[in-house]
């Protein structure tokens, strides 16, 4: 495999390791990031990365990505659309790519109530963010469609994992229990979405698929869950009524779901590494210590 990454953050770094370990030890990987600093922060990883901020053409990209077999697309859109696309579409016709896989959310659904809903369900964001997201992951279903290249589009739920958890908001003292009654939400650890997209790749998995937890819960049961873990006090409950957010946070709480995940693990014959978000907090305390 030759892969290139749009977008060499946290979770397709995850996902670059897993290839590694359980596809293809031999894979070539390279991919962008947004600064100089990015560039700098990954030297000495076994990963060739490239400065792109969406907003232009990056310099050096140009024959890594050519080359590439495999492409995952990580980037978010912006309001002129997808960037690597609208920067890069002319390499990315040149590669021989074999699959693509891009990373979106399970927002794109908007909200259910607190109802189940699996990928049959119906698209009707609730918000800019997604509705760009259901746009762009037509995009790129059409220009496979039009190259004959299987695609995958992950649907993702809200990210965790080592750095990103509620062990650090409660260390850093900025963990908040917001109480709405009846809100769910359901997570994915990092390393699931890296071993998910690993397999997929090796595959070459299509389709459009969520990857999301067994278990969607009640954002302040984490917190709660978190904080006795290590033994310090629960932050009170907060009415969401009453909660200072910024508009994109208050934005989240109106879309209430649960995911199932049944189609992805039967696609690929897998449980989830971590299933539950207890389970997957309960490993990265274990990593920590």
């Amino acid at each position: 495999m030759h892969l290139f990454f749009f977008g060499m953050g946290y979770s397709s770094l995850a996902t670059a390791k897993a290839i590694h370990e359980l596809a293809d030890p031999k894979a070539t990987i390279a991919g962008t990031t947004r600064t100089e600093e990015g560039v700098e922060r990954l030297a000495e990883s076994p990963y060739r990365l490239h400065l792109f901020d969406g907003t232009k053409p990056g310099s050096t990209l140009g024959p890594d990505l050519r080359q590439a077999t495999h492409l995952v697309l990580s980037i978010p859109p912006n309001d002129s659309g997808d960037p690597a696309y609208n920067q890069h579409r002319a390499d990315i016709d040149a590669a021989d790519v074999k699959w693509i896989c891009y990373f979106s959310t399970v927002g794109v659904y908007g909200d259910f109530g607190g109802e189940w809903i699996d990928e049959t369900a119906p698209t009707r964001p609730v918000n800019k963010r997604s509705q760009q997201r259901v746009e762009i992951e037509q995009l790129w279903r059409d220009y496979a469609a039009k190259r004959g290249i299987p695609i995958l589009v992950l649907r993702l739920a809200g990210i965790y994992g080592p750095g990103r958890s509620s062990f650090d908001k409660l260390r850093e003292g900025t963990a908040r229990r917001i109480v709405k009654p009846g809100q769910v939400f359901n997570r994915i650890h990092v390393d699931d979405i890296g071993r998910v997209t690993a397999l997929a790749a090796d595959r070459r998995l299509a389709g459009t698929f969520n990857l999301s937890d067994d278990e969607p819960a009640p954002p302040q049961d984490l917190v709660e869950y978190a904080a006795k873990m290590l033994g310090v006090a629960v932050p009170p409950g907060i009415p969401f009524e009453s909660a200072e957010m910024t508009p994109m946070a208050r934005s989240f709480y109106a879309d209430n779901k649960r995911v199932s995940n049944r189609a992805i693990k039967q696609a690929l014959g897998i449980e989830l590494l971590y299933p539950t978000y207890e389970a997957g907090l309960q490993a990265i305390l274990r990593m920590s210590t």
